[in-house]
């Protein structure tokens, strides 16, 4: 066989060398199962951390809104240090009183109850958090998992192109086949090796998209094919999903903080009492009175205008949330009818009919009853209708992760 024709396996092995630098920290890195995947996500994603804090945030904001005022005490002194008779302390008359500011129009009741909804829309918001985890783990697994199906699916693809070029590259030099015939085999395999390349890169990337999910970016971990994951038997209400839990949350925010404006706009009652003394004499009173300030300018009209406001941009938010809940459910459910469909169809035959064809193909171009081209285009056919399985597990999987999401609770 002649040099040129020996191109094929020499970067046939080149590629598989580089391929193979990997193996070890493969080898050596512990299982990791979709289950324990999503475990670690959910006890080391910063998004889970910045969601409970947010958490405790509105929880310390209600217990804070739960608060009466505190009480005053003033200490006054008057006609001190004047002139005459009012020249050092002699005239002085000096005021000890305690005052207590009376919130009324129930600001603390409605202040606390606003408070309280912003909590409860907290906590959903940190469930919704791990929800949405949960789904890009799950999708991210299936991704890098399939990442790796391709890997493997181009070294097979470029071991058979390899054997094909070496094949021809025989029949080449026995003149059984015109030297273009070699070319387009020597071409077909180093497309193939170069290939795995991109598949290994791309797959690489898709462990890294898994892993910085627990804040890992240099990821050593095996991955486990799950089991076949049958769909979610609970019916999906649209209705009770998270995203319209959380709008109807925010909508009873919105109407709570209307009633704590309006109750802001009350004037309070300001009390005091207390003890004056009158040094010429010796002589003690007591002093008792009371301050509000005159509504007659603010009355917090304009944050109850936008606390209006608000509530109708929450009551859109709802319609539309519930609009995106019905519309998610249903292109969830469609994706996984259409993915088990064409899965099916793949498996039974599309996938072993094309592993015939190539098999048949390769047996009779060896027996000079096919060309190249055909065996080409049969291994083309195998390749394509593999990538086509692979990618019809990844589409299940991802929809699969959407009816999760959408069933959460």
């Amino acid at each position: 066989m002649s040099s040129s024709y020996a191109r094929p396996a020499a970067v046939f092995g080149a590629v598989l060398a580089f391929v193979s630098l990997g193996a070890p920290l493969r080898a050596a890195a512990a299982p990791v199962t979709l289950a324990a995947a999503l475990e670690r996500a959910q006890a080391q994603s910063p998004l889970i951390t910045a969601a409970q804090a947010a958490l405790a945030a509105e929880q310390g904001r209600a217990r804070q809104a739960g608060f009466a005022p505190n009480p005053e005490a003033s200490l006054q002194s008057e006609n001190i240090g004047g002139s005459g008779p009012y020249d050092g302390f002699s005239s002085a008359e000096t005021t000890l009183a305690i005052g207590q500011k009376l919130e009324l129009g129930g600001k603390r009741r409605t202040r606390a109850a606003a408070a309280r909804a912003q909590v409860e829309a907290a906590e959903l918001r940190l469930i919704i958090t791990r929800a949405d985890l949960a789904q890009e783990v799950r999708t991210r697994y299936a991704e890098a998992l399939y990442a790796d199906a391709r890997v493997t699916l181009t070294i097979e693809a470029a071991d058979r192109a390899q054997s094909l070029a070496s094949i021809a590259a025989t029949l080449v030099d026995a003149g059984r086949e015109p030297p273009l015939r070699g070319l387009r085999a020597r071409t077909a395999s180093d497309e193939a090796a170069t290939a795995v390349l991109t598949a290994q890169a791309e797959a690489a990337a898709a462990r890294r998209a898994l892993t910085t999910l627990w804040s890992d970016p240099e990821p050593t971990i095996e991955l486990v094919e799950p089991a076949l994951q049958d769909q979610p038997s609970a019916t999906v209400d649209p209705t009770a999903t998270l995203d319209v839990r959380l709008a109807d949350a925010e909508r009873e925010v919105a109407d709570a903080t209307i009633d704590r404006e309006r109750a802001a706009g009350k004037p309070d009652l300001t009390i005091q009492a207390g003890v004056r003394r009158f040094e010429q004499t010796g002589d003690q009173a007591l002093i008792v009175g009371f301050t509000a300030p005159i509504p007659i300018r603010d009355r917090n009209q304009g944050n109850v205008a936008a606390a209006r406001a608000d509530a109708t941009a929450a009551e859109a938010r709802q319609r539309l949330a519930l609009a995106r809940a019905v519309r998610a459910v249903r292109d969830a459910q469609a994706a996984l009818a259409a993915a088990n469909a064409r899965l099916q169809v793949l498996q039974a035959r599309t996938v072993p009919q094309a592993e015939e064809a190539v098999r048949l193909s390769r047996d009779g171009f060896q027996a000079g009853k096919f060309s190249l081209l055909d065996v080409l285009d049969a291994q083309g056919a195998l390749s394509a209708s593999r990538n086509d399985l692979i990618a019809a597990r990844l589409e299940r999987a991802k929809a699969l992760a959407a009816l999760e999401r959408a069933a959460a609770q």
